[in-house]
C-alpha cells in the first residue's frame, strides 16, 4: 500500500498535467474584420480569462471537459458567447457587434413600456448612469451642461428652480404655494420637493429628460416637462462596485453599491454614496472656508418575484447635506430711485462699514450669520408590476419626507441687518399611482391611470426673520431722527405658522392608433381635482418695548403682523394630441397640440400691504392654463448615428411667478400672476460613431421667452422708490432663458491591459456654451449675466470588470461666471450672485466585480 500511494498520486499529477495542456487560442474581431484589443475572454463557469492583445489574439488554458462556453466582453460591443470543441479550439474567431445603446438603440420608458428612443414621438434627451459618473455629474446641476434644455437654479436646496425650455418654477425664489411645472420621478415615485435635485445621484441607470407638456403620462400633472430617473435594480447575479475619487478643495466621494440573491426569488441591492469637499469662498469673519460639501445618502431595494408574470419591489432610501454652504457674495450695487441718503454705499458709509472686496470672483465674504443648509430627505416605496394579457399592471405606493433647517445672511454683509433667516419646514407626502400599459387590440395601444398624492407641508416650528442693529439704517425711509432711537429695530423680528395641506387626483391616459404600419394618431387626456388649504399667522416680536405711537409706526414699516386663511379646490380637463409619422425606418416625424393647467397658488411668504394691511387678494393667484404647439423629426442616417429636430411654441395664460418687493417683511417675494407669456424655440441634437474608437455628440437649442402681457409687475431694482411700485414690462423677456446654449463633447478610445485586464484607454471631452439671460423676473439691464462657456475632460482607463482609473477635470480653464444674480432683502441697491465653481480636479478609482457566469 505504502508503494501504490505515491504511485496514484503521480498519476493524478499526470492527468491533470495532461488536460491543463488544453489550449484555447483565437482571435477577436470587429465587424469590420479589424482586431479588438483589450477584449476580456472569459471561460464560463470558471474564473479563467484571458486578455486580447494589440493583434486580437488570446491564449486560453482550461481543464474543463469540452465543449466549453467563452464569454466574450468589451466596452462598445455587444458581448458575445461563443462555444468551443476539440476540433476548433485552435483557430477561434469572435467578431463582436458594435453596442449602439449610446444612440439609437436605448430603451426608454417614457410611455410607460420599454421602446427605442427613436421610435418615441416625444422630444426626449437620454444621459446614461455611466455617462454621469464618468463626468463626475452628480446631480441635476451637472446634467444641466449635457442636455441644454435643463435649466436649474439653486440659491440653496429650497429656493432651487428646475425649468426645461425656461418654464417649470418661479425662477430664483421658491414659495412653496404652488406647484412644480417640471415633474421629478425616481423609480416612478414623484418628488414633490424641489429640493431633491440638489442631491447626489445614487446608483443610477439612466435620466430621461422629456420636453413639453406631460400630463397624459405621468401620474401628476407637469406643465413644461419630466425627469424620469431610473436607478439600476437588484438582480440575482452577485456584483460589487465600489468607487473613491480624490480631488482638490479636499474633494473626496465614495460610492460602494452591492447587489445579489438573498434568497430563491428574493434578490437585493444596496448601495451607498458620500461626498465631501471643502469651501470655495473665504468667509474672513470666522476665518475658514464656507460654501462647502457635506453629502450623505444611501438606498436599499428587495426585488421578489413570486412568478414569472409577477415582479414587487421595495425601495428604502435616505439622504441628507450638512455643508456651511449656499452663502452669495455680493455682486455689484445699482443706484436706485430713492434718496440719496438711501443708497446702499451712502448707508454702509455712515456705518463705517466696508465690503471685504468690490470684486465678487475674489471670492471673499464677511457675512456675520452662519450659513447652514440642513437638507434631509427620504421615504419608501412599493411598486408591483403583473402582466395581464398583453400589457402590465403597475402599482406604485410611495411616502415620502423632506426635513429643512436653514440659516442665511440675506443682507450679505458682514454688518448686522438681518441677524436670522430661518426658514425651518417638514413637509410629508405620500402617492399612490396605478396604471396599466399595453396593447388593447393589433392597432391600439396606450396607457390608462389613476394618481393621487397628499402633502401636508408646515413650519418647524416657525419661520423667523429677525433684524440686528444696523437694520434702521436700511430701512430708514424718512430724515426723522426718531430712526435713530437706540435699540429700535434691534431684536424686532417675526415668528411664522403656517401649514399648506393639499391633495390632488387625476384619471389619465393616452392611446396609441396605429391607422396604418405608418401613420398613428396618439390622443390623451386628463382629468385633474386638487384641493389646498393654508393657515397663515405671523407676529411680530422684539425691538424697543414702547408706547410711542411715531416708534411704533416705525417698527410697522419694516415688520406687521399677518394673518389669513385660504382655501381651494378645482377641476381641470386637459389633454394631447400627436399625429406621428414614420416615413420608412431612418426618419420619424410627429406633430403635438398639448393643453396643461398649473392649480390655483397660494401665497406662503407673506403679502405686500397697501396703507399699512396686507393685501389679501394677493394670497390666492389664478391657475396657470398652457396651450403648447411642436412638431418634430427624429432620424437614424446609420446605425450608429442619429439626428433630432423640435421646434415648439408654447403660449401660457395667468403665468404664476415670484416677484421681487422692496417689503421686507415679504420674504422672498411673494406671487403674482403675469396675464400672458410665450415661449417658442428649437432644438436640434445629435450624436455618431464613428468606430469603436471614436463617438462625438452635440446639442444647440434656440429658446425666446418674453413677457406678452404684465402691466402690473413690481418694478426692477433701479426704478425702487420711484413714483409706483408697479410697472408694465409686456414684451420683456423672462427670466433664466438664455437664446443659445449648447452642449459638445466626444470620446476617443482604444482597447489595452492595466493591471492584466482588459479594457480601454480613453480621452473624452466636453463643453457646455449658454448665452447672456436675465435674472430678474422684471427685466433689468444690472442684473442680466453674462454668457460663458465651461469645459471639462477625463482622461484613463475604463474596464467592465476589474480596475478603472481616470483623472477628471471640470472648468478647465477657471471661468469666473455666475449661475444667477440675487437682489438684497430690502432693495437697498446692493444685489448678490451665486458663483459658478472654480476650476476642479481629481483622481477616481473604480472596482467592478462580477463572478463569471
Amino acid at each position: 500500500m505504502k508503494k501504490v500511494l505515491p504511485l496514484l498520486f503521480l498519476t493524478t499529477l499526470l492527468v491533470n498535467a495532461a488536460i491543463a495542456q488544453k489550449v484555447i487560442k483565437g482571435v477577436v474581431k470587429g465587424e469590420k474584420g479589424s482586431p479588438v484589443p483589450g477584449a476580456t475572454i472569459s471561460l464560463r463557469g470558471s474564473t479563467n480569462h484571458a486578455i486580447a492583445d494589440n493583434k486580437g489574439q488570446f491564449s486560453l488554458q482550461t481543464y474543463a471537459p469540452f465543449p466549453v462556453t467563452l464569454a466574450v466582453t468589451s466596452i462598445g460591443f455587444v458581448t458575445r458567447e461563443v462555444e468551443v470543441t476539440e476540433q476548433n479550439l485552435s483557430s477561434v474567431e469572435v467578431i463582436l457587434v458594435v453596442d449602439n445603446r449610446q444612440l439609437n438603440e436605448i430603451s426608454v420608458t417614457a410611455r410607460r413600456r420599454n421602446e427605442k428612443i427613436q421610435s418615441v414621438p416625444i422630444a426626449i434627451s437620454v444621459v446614461r448612469g455611466g455617462a454621469i459618473e464618468d463626468a463626475g455629474a452628480f446631480n441635476v446641476n451637472r446634467v444641466k451642461e449635457l442636455i441644454p434644455t435643463v435649466q436649474l437654479y439653486s440659491s440653496n436646496p429650497r429656493n432651487t428652480t428646475l425649468n426645461i425650455r425656461g418654464l417649470g418654477s418661479t425662477f430664483g425664489l421658491t414659495n412653496d404655494g404652488i406647484d412644480p411645472g417640471v415633474g421629478f420621478y425616481l423609480d416612478g415615485v414623484y418628488y414633490a420637493r424641489p429640493a431633491a435635485t440638489t442631491l447626489d445621484f445614487v446608483d443610477i441607470e439612466q435620466i430621461e429628460v422629456l420636453r413639453g407638456p406631460q400630463g397624459t403620462l405621468f401620474g401628476k400633472n407637469t406643465t413644461a416637462g419630466a425627469l424620469n430617473i431610473t436607478t439600476r435594480k437588484p438582480t440575482f447575479s452577485p456584483a460589487a462596485t465600489a468607487e473613491v475619487s480624490f480631488g482638490n478643495y479636499g474633494y473626496i466621494q465614495a460610492k460602494a453599491s452591492v447587489n445579489g440573491k438573498i434568497a430563491n426569488k428574493l434578490a437585493g441591492r444596496l448601495s451607498f454614496s458620500g461626498t465631501q469637499r471643502d469651501g470655495t469662498i473665504y468667509n474672513v469673519a470666522s476665518q475658514k472656508y464656507i460654501n462647502d460639501i457635506n453629502n450623505l445618502g444611501g438606498r436599499l431595494q428587495l426585488l421578489y418575484t413570486p412568478s414569472d408574470n409577477v415582479s414587487i419591489t421595495f425601495a428604502a432610501d435616505a439622504a441628507q447635506q450638512r455643508p456651511e454652504g449656499y452663502a452669495q457674495v455680493i455682486a455689484g450695487v445699482v443706484t436706485t430711485k430713492r434718496p440719496a441718503y438711501r443708497q446702499f454705499n451712502a448707508i454702509i458709509a455712515d456705518l463705517n462699514y466696508k465690503l471685504p472686496s468690490l470684486n465678487a470672483f475674489d471670492r471673499l465674504v464677511d457675512h456675520n450669520t452662519t450659513w447652514r443648509s440642513g437638507n434631509d430627505l427620504g421615504g419608501v416605496s412599493l411598486n408591483v408590476d403583473a402582466k395581464i394579457g398583453n400589457g402590465t399592471l403597475t402599482s406604485t405606493t410611495a411616502y415620502r419626507y423632506w426635513n429643512w433647517d436653514p440659516s442665511n445672511d440675506r443682507d450679505f454683509t458682514g454688518l448686522s441687518v438681518l441677524s436670522l433667516s430661518q426658514a425651518t419646514s417638514k413637509h410629508k407626502q405620500w402617492s399612490q399611482e396605478v396604471r396599466y400599459a399595453g396593447n388593447f387590440s393589433s392597432k391600439l395601444s396606450g396607457v390608462i391611470g389613476v394618481f393621487v398624492i397628499g402633502q401636508d407641508l408646515k413650519t418647524a416650528p416657525v419661520h423667523i426673520e429677525e433684524s440686528g442693529d444696523a437694520q434702521w439704517r436700511f430701512s430708514q425711509s424718512t430724515t426723522s431722527e426718531l430712526w435713530k432711537t437706540p435699540g429700535l429695530l434691534d431684536g424686532y423680528g417675526i415668528r411664522t405658522t403656517s401649514r399648506l395641506q393639499t391633495l390632488s387626483a387625476a384619471v389619465f391616459g393616452q392611446l396609441d392608433w396605429a391607422i396604418t404600419p405608418k401613420l398613428h394618431v396618439l390622443p390623451g387626456l386628463r382629468y385633474n381635482y386638487d384641493d389646498k388649504k393654508v393657515d397663515f399667522n405671523r407676529k411680530t416680536y422684539g425691538g424697543l418695548q414702547t408706547t410711542d405711537p411715531a416708534l411704533i409706526a416705525l417698527k410697522n414699516i419694516v415688520y406687521t403682523d399677518q394673518v389669513f386663511n385660504a382655501k381651494t379646490d378645482d377641476t381641470n380637463l386637459t389633454g394631447q394630441l400627436t399625429v406621428a409619422f414614420k416615413a420608412n425606418g431612418n426618419i420619424n416625424t410627429y406633430a403635438t397640440f398639448s393643453t396643461s393647467y398649473k392649480p390655483v397658488g397660494l401665497n406662503l411668504g407673506g403679502l405686500p400691504t397697501a396703507s399699512g394691511q396686507p393685501m389679501l387678494e394677493l394670497a390666492q393667484i389664478k391657475p396657470e392654463y398652457v396651450q403648447h404647439y411642436e412638431i418634430g423629426i427624429k432620424t437614424t442616417p446609420s446605425a450608429s448615428s442619429t439626428l433630432n429636430l423640435a421646434i415648439f411654441n408654447t403660449d401660457i395664460r395667468d403665468f404664476q411667478t415670484q416677484v421681487q418687493t422692496a417689503e421686507l417683511g415679504v420674504n422672498r417675494g411673494y406671487l403674482a400672476n403675469a396675464e400672458k407669456v410665450q415661449v417658442r424655440g428649437a432644438e436640434l441634437d445629435g450624436n455618431i460613431r464613428f468606430n469603436n474608437n471614436f463617438s462625438i455628440f452635440g446639442a444647440v437649442a434656440y429658446t425666446d421667452g418674453k413677457y406678452k402681457s404684465f402691466k402690473n409687475a413690481p418694478v426692477p431694482l433701479e426704478e425702487t422708490g420711484g413714483t409706483s411700485a408697479f410697472k408694465d414690462i409686456s414684451g420683456g423677456r423672462l427670466p433664466g432663458i438664455s437664446k443659445w446654449s449648447g452642449s459638445l463633447g466626444g470620446e476617443l478610445s482604444t482597447g489595452g491591459k492595466f493591471l492584466a485586464q482588459g479594457g480601454r484607454y480613453f480621452l473624452a471631452l466636453d463643453g457646455y456654451y449658454r448665452s447672456e439671460f436675465s435674472s430678474s423676473p422684471s427685466p433689468s439691464p444690472f442684473l442680466n449675466v453674462d454668457g460663458y462657456a465651461i469645459f471639462n475632460g477625463r482622461l484613463g482607463f475604463r474596464a467592465a470588470k476589474g480596475v478603472s482609473v481616470f483623472i477628471w477635470g471640470r472648468n478647465l480653464f477657471n471661468t469666473d461666471y455666475y449661475e444667477q444674480l440675487l437682489v438684497a432683502a430690502g432693495n437697498a441697491g446692493q444685489y448678490a450672485g451665486v458663483l459658478g465653481d472654480p476650476r476642479t480636479y481629481g483622481i477616481t478609482l473604480r472596482y467592478n466585480f462580477s463572478p463569471a457566469n
